[in-house]
């Protein structure tokens, strides 16, 4: 799925299913809200905390199309188009960290 398409999908779902967005600042709230559970997810499954009995069925993936439903939710209310907005942010990136990765004695 092209992410135009995942935008589309989701206004489409929102609007029958979902009735209607939630309030831009609600959904951030539930933006971080999400984040937060991928971050558990993560900080249990490669960091030094252990699972606790109801973390154990979580799937990362699941965690990280959560973030990025929301995420979506939030470009559909705001007019952002995240095609454009990738391509505009790897322009970004290419030109700004053309050489400072390759510069960087940290990751040699």
């Amino acid at each position: 799925m092209e992410i135009k398409q995942a935008q589309q999908d989701v206004d489409q779902w929102i609007k029958t299913v979902g009735v209607r967005y939630f309030n831009e600042l609600t959904n951030l709230g539930i933006l971080m809200e999400e984040v937060g559970e991928l971050s558990r997810v993560m900080v249990r499954k490669y960091g030094e905390q252990s699972f606790k009995e109801s973390d154990k069925g979580k799937d990362l993936g699941d965690e990280m199309a959560d973030v990025l439903w929301v995420l979506i939710c939030l470009a559909n209310q705001t007019g952002v188009d995240l095609t454009e907005a990738l391509h505009k942010n790897f322009e970004k990136k290419n030109l700004r960290d053309a050489t400072r990765h390759l510069e960087n004695d940290k990751l040699k």
